[in-house]
């Protein structure tokens, strides 16, 4: 194994533009660490928030090796139990923020986070399932209960958490209704039982919805709890409206009566999670979408993919 190894670093806001790679001592194992060898990653809207704008925040450890999540092979396993050569995931929990993320050649991540899976996947494709399908999965299964009798509305579904959603939901049979706010863009939701545009007033538009997927956000989110009917569950699990809270919201007048809020939050990823994902897109010969691959050495163009929202899916990084 080398001694240094290609990473990106971030000590500023930094434009896709800027993007550069530098050269950096590989990391050592340690206690409770494993080092991984990363095969790819997949990009995230909140990787493109740290670079641009939570760089500057006290709480972020500069330089910063960017990125959440990533696949690979296990180099070193200290005293994890893993196995060198095992193939593994590894996302969140601190990573890119409170410790070195997968924006690199290999990386040195907390044993908890990091899972064995099994999969005919490919890298890239393995690489689009961590953080999306997890976050997909535990919206719809933990905070939804989804059931095959329901439908289902995924709302700003032409992102990759939506399309993951809507895969998912079709092969448990659930009717799926899917939107988004460019008409261009209503192609790309073919999957889904019926496409809609956004035009922000949809309450009322809609009969039967019985579980909704809010991935616009606090933007949107008072349009979507009153879409569903009575009974009806709204998880919030996205931020693509660029709105982050809700200011003067009221529960008692703004949930309607019989309506249920949740939402996910996907810090704390489990082995069993992992497992049974992994597992799902076997048995229904899913595949998980990427919308475009970049090669390790051409970062930069896939950061500046990430800041023009010009990819429609994942953007998927090939390291090795």
């Amino acid at each position: 194994m080398h001694e240094k190894m290609k990473a990106v670093l971030l000590s500023k806001p930094t434009k896709g533009m800027d993007v550069e790679l530098s050269e950096v001592s590989v990391p050592k194992a340690k206690p409770g660490w494993v080092l991984m060898k990363v095969r790819a990653f997949g990009m995230n809207h909140s990787e493109k928030l740290l670079r641009l704008y939570e760089i500057n925040a006290g709480y972020i450890k500069k330089p910063i090796i960017p990125g959440i999540e990533c696949v690979g092979e296990i180099v070193d396993p200290s005293d994890s139990g893993f196995l060198a050569g095992q193939k593994a995931v590894a996302l969140m929990g601190g990573m890119g923020r409170s410790f070195h993320g997968s924006y690199a050649e290999y990386a040195l991540l907390p044993a908890h986070h990091v899972f064995a899976v099994e999969s005919k996947l490919s890298w890239a494709q393995m690489a689009a399932v961590p953080e999306t399908y997890f976050t997909a999965w535990g919206s719809l299964f933990e905070s939804l209960d989804l059931k095959a009798e329901d439908v289902l509305f995924v709302r700003g579904a032409t992102c990759a958490l939506g399309y993951a959603a809507i895969q998912i939901a079709k092969a448990i049979g659930c009717k799926v209704i899917a939107t988004t706010h460019k008409a261009e863009k209503l192609p790309l939701l073919q999957n889904a039982d019926k496409a809609a545009l956004d035009t922000e007033r949809l309450a009322g538009k809609f009969k039967g919805v019985t579980k909704a997927l809010e991935l616009v956000g606090p933007k949107m989110l008072a349009d979507t709890l009153r879409l569903v009917e009575k009974g009806g569950i709204v998880c919030d699990s996205g931020i693509l409206g660029g709105v982050y809270a809700l200011n003067g919201f009221d529960p008692i007048k703004d949930i309607p009566n019989g309506v249920y809020l949740t939402g996910f939050f996907s810090n704390d990823p489990t082995k069993k999670a992992m497992t049974d994902i992994f597992a799902f897109l076997d048995r229904h010969g899913i595949k998980p979408g990427v919308g475009a691959e970049y090669d390790f050495s051409h970062i930069k163009d896939a950061c500046c993919a990430l800041d023009d929202s010009s990819v429609n899916g994942k953007i998927v990084v090939r390291v090795s």
